[in-house]
């Protein structure tokens, strides 16, 4: 769970995502697993591009926060691409890796999936405070 990595997972806008499970799979590449639930759906019925980017954003930005000697990061740059569709109950999965780390910097890649494939693409830079 997230909350292990950071305890600022339940504070301000994160107490609308819920249950965001983060786990370290070894030094660059980090795991994250969300369920598609009605409130993370827009009307269309999917999940919400919003959504998409929150998860996105805080799964790379725990894994900056990692690299970085656990020191707090900020996102400053994020480019998303979504490819298709998360609908509810799916199981997103986000495969996060790092990039590149400066002394100041960290440069990440984010590719979220479902079980049809991929939903999302997201890159970002996190500068490091």
């Amino acid at each position: 769970m997230v909350k292990s990595i950071m305890d600022e997972t339940k504070k301000g806008f994160m107490r609308n995502i819920g249950d965001l499970s983060f786990r370290k799979v070894n030094e660059i590449n980090f795991e994250f697993s969300i369920k598609v639930l009605e409130n993370f759906l827009n009307t269309g019925g999917i999940a919400h591009g919003g959504f998409i980017a929150t998860i996105a954003d805080t799964g790379m930005g725990n894994a900056a926060h990692i690299v970085a000697g656990n020191k707090r990061c900020v996102t400053i740059n994020l480019d998303i691409k979504f490819v298709s569709a998360g609908k509810l109950n799916d199981e997103l999965i986000g495969k996060v890796r790092v990039l590149k780390r400066t002394k100041t910097l960290v440069f990440i890649s984010c590719e979220i999936s479902n079980n049809k494939g991929i939903v999302a693409f997201a890159s970002g830079t996190w500068k490091i405070l």
